[in-house]
């Protein structure tokens, strides 16, 4: 009896403990303010020419690892010691750049942001042999300072011109001399080229070192877009160009600068100056550059090689598409000028191709119903591609090697997503793995995908993860007649979910969907998250089921899936959203009149659709930064999808959330930074007077000065906090 009673002791006091662990909250200050859930990344890592070692920023060392043993070599270099003349501080280095030598290094620092990639940075030119540390101009902060592959120069970008730093005399030359803001840009990209093609460095040197090709944007033709900045007496205008749906783009020329005799060849790209030149790369032979050249719709896509001294040209590779061509970095020449690689959706899913220098296909070296995502490189000694792919699952992304022969083999094996940084000759790579419910674990392995060892595995973030009672997440799939594709076969929708801790079934809970939604975009990926997912955890603890779903026009499962909602964005992803809500609706344990769902940006605009068209579904909707009509977004981003307003002015408009508030029912809150220079504040506003129209009610918070992340100072918690509140009152009841 005496025993049985420690037993009944020892139990209550384990189930008091293990009822208290589990009760420990997350809060928006612990994902916002402490930051406690941040995972260790493994920062500032840099192949070293050799294949051998690497190069990592650790504390105020720059420190040198060889790959295999993991062994310490030396310190590249102590950042303590890279001081300015006439200061007393070293200056602060957070990335860096080595010549191919590797005897420089460049270090930008007092780096300013500008649009929403581009930066400008105080230029440092580092001697690691003669350790002399100088500044590379003294003329103004630069753009994108590059060493030239020989080491003997840099070039960079100032003031929408291009500059030659020659490093042996320490002398600049300026190249391009009529660069103008908001009329030249010469080596840099536009907003739009930054924002949808995703460069900004628009200068290219050649292998030899003698000549510089280069972009000219001329967008003088181009509308300006106002934002105001609120802060001052009077609020400050900034002016900007930024092209809508249907609007005139920059006309774009391409250029090859010789250092040898200072002349400028212009590459014959065709008389129609209404396309696009997605990418320039140098081929092997370094008179020869390569150009991408895509028609204003983006269904026909070419590749051109262009004589570097004439400017002549000839066609290498044409591609039309039904729909439009997805542009990515994927072309690579191969080392005996005979041969390149490049990737299309030509059978369907993205692949791999082998082609010869005349056009002409060689070999499909990779095939079947699923997608290559990434590829990573090719290895001139073992005739190798490395690649990422969607094989095993759309969920998940494993790393592959194949041969030119056509030989695949599967590199890694641990469930959920890895991604490769390889050795400069491919014979290591640094694996990086998480699961949708664990953190990132960091390894070595050789090139056969071997583990060699483990960098950092977040082994102090797990023992804090364990301490908060986390739900799992849960991976399902909804399927519906109605999800259909265009060649007529039914599918299911990936989605995953999180439960709240010590879910009872027995219960009505109510359920926030939370959906981005956007063309080849995932949110239902087996990968860690960080701020949103942890936001989504804390509304678990506080009983809120949490759901997302892929619908249609999301990636990673082939062309017809992603390419269907072709000019109507809009129309077959909010079908499916309320599928989603259908079909969460029959479970035992949903509450179907609380059920409300939440995005950003494109996921914004899915939000507003389904307060609005579906609002017999949802009775709640927050949409942070929404697409209100795709009139308003920008061309090159737009008309990939939907061809121009003049051309398909019903699928702009039946699918706009402003032609549908008459619709909404529920609960509606409208977030919107006023200085969002990507999906503009004028989205919002025009809603909200569609809004006001109907005699709708809503809430709305604006902030002021915030682009379209909204971010900075307090404000990240401030809008996480009012979204809460938000969903509180009307998922959970609670004012």
């Amino acid at each position: 009896m005496k025993h049985l009673k420690k037993l009944f002791v020892v139990t209550l006091v384990l189930f008091l403990s293990q009822s208290l662990f589990a009760q420990q909250q997350i809060t928006i200050s612990d994902i916002w303010a402490s930051r406690k859930f941040m995972p260790k990344m493994v920062y500032g890592m840099n192949p070293m020419q050799n294949g051998n070692h690497y190069a990592v920023i650790e504390d105020s060392l720059i420190n040198v690892y060889d790959y295999q043993s993991g062994e310490k070599l030396h310190a590249l270099v102590n950042l303590n010691t890279l001081i300015p003349v006439n200061e007393k501080k070293p200056i602060s280095v957070r990335s860096y750049v080595l010549s191919d030598d590797e005897t420089k290094m460049l270090i930008p620092t007092e780096t300013e942001s500008f649009y929403r990639h581009s930066s400008r940075s105080a230029y440092y030119l580092y001697d690691l042999q003669n350790r002399s540390l100088s500044a590379l101009s003294e003329s103004g902060k630069q753009q994108l300072a590059d060493f030239s592959p020989d080491g003997t120069k840099i070039a960079f970008v100032r003031d929408n011109n291009i500059f030659i730093y020659d490093i042996a005399s320490a002398t600049e030359k300026q190249i391009t001399t009529d660069g103008k803001t908001n009329e030249i840009i010469n080596g840099t990209a536009d907003w739009v080229y930054e924002e949808e093609f995703s460069f900004t460095k628009a200068f290219f040197w050649s292998p030899d070192s003698k000549r510089i090709a280069y972009y000219r944007f001329d967008e003088s033709r181009v509308k300006e877009f106002q934002l105001e900045y609120f802060g001052d007496l009077y609020p400050e205008w900034y002016r900007y160009k930024y092209p809508k749906a249907g609007e005139s783009n920059s006309v774009v020329s391409i250029h090859v600068y010789d250092l040898n005799n200072n002349n400028k060849a212009t590459m014959d790209i065709g008389n129609n100056t209404d396309i696009y030149i997605p990418r320039i790369k140098w081929t092997v032979n370094p008179e020869v550059l390569s150009i991408e050249r895509l028609n204003r719709l983006q269904n026909h896509f070419e590749i051109l090689l262009a004589d570097a001294n004439s400017g002549k040209t000839k066609l290498l590779y044409d591609e039309k598409n039904p729909y439009y061509v997805d542009i990515n970095d994927n072309l690579t020449f191969l080392p005996d000028g005979e041969h390149l690689l490049l990737t299309s959706e030509k059978d369907g899913y993205n692949h791999i191709y082998l082609y010869d220098i005349n056009g002409k296909e060689v070999k499909q070296l990779t095939s079947g119903p699923w997608d290559v995502t990434e590829v990573y490189g090719y290895s001139t000694d073992k005739k190798i591609v490395y690649f990422q792919s969607a094989e095993t699952s759309p969920l998940d992304r494993q790393i592959w090697s194949v041969s030119l022969k056509g030989k695949k083999t599967q590199l890694t094996s641990a469930p959920g997503t890895n991604d490769a940084s390889f050795s400069s000759d491919f014979s290591y790579f640094i694996n990086t793995n998480t699961t949708a419910n664990e953190p990132h674990t960091f390894t070595v392995n050789q090139k056969d995908g071997k583990v060699l060892r483990t960098l950092e595995d977040n082994s102090k973030l797990r023992e804090t993860l364990g301490q908060f009672g986390l739900s799992k997440k849960e991976f399902f799939t909804i399927s519906d007649s109605a999800i259909i594709l265009p060649n007529g076969k039914n599918v299911n929708l990936n989605a995953w979910k999180i439960l709240p801790p010590n879910f009872d079934p027995s219960k009505k809970y109510p359920v926030l969907v939370y959906v981005y939604g956007g063309p080849g975009s995932q949110t239902v990926v087996n990968a860690w998250g960080y701020y949103d997912y942890f936001w989504f955890e804390m509304l678990a603890q506080h009983g809120i089921i949490v759901v997302s779903v892929d619908n249609r026009g999301t990636g990673a499962r082939g062309e017809l899936f992603k390419k269907m909602t072709y000019k109507e964005l809009g129309k077959y992803e909010t079908e499916d959203i309320i599928t989603t809500a259908r079909y969460l609706a029959k479970l035992p344990y949903v509450d179907k009149n609380k059920i409300g769902i939440f995005g950003w940006s494109y996921g914004g605009f899915m939000a507003s659709s389904a307060i609005t068209k579906g609002a017999d579904y949802f009775n709640t909707a927050i949409a942070v930064a929404p697409v209100t009509s795709w009139r308003y977004y920008d061309n090159i981003y737009t008309e990939r999808f939907m061809q121009l307003p003049n051309e398909n002015a019903q699928g702009y408009d039946d699918n706009s959330p402003i032609n549908h508030v008459s619709k909404l029912k529920g609960n509606f809150l409208l977030v919107h930074g006023s200085a969002d220079d990507n999906v503009h504040y004028q989205n919002s506003m025009d809603l909200i007077s569609a809004l006001v129209a109907a005699d709708k009610q809503f809430e709305l918070m604006i902030y002021p000065n915030k682009n379209h992340g909204i971010y900075g100072g307090n404000t990240r918690k401030h809008l996480y906090d009012k979204m809460t509140n938000f969903l509180f009152e009307h998922l959970l009841d609670q004012k």
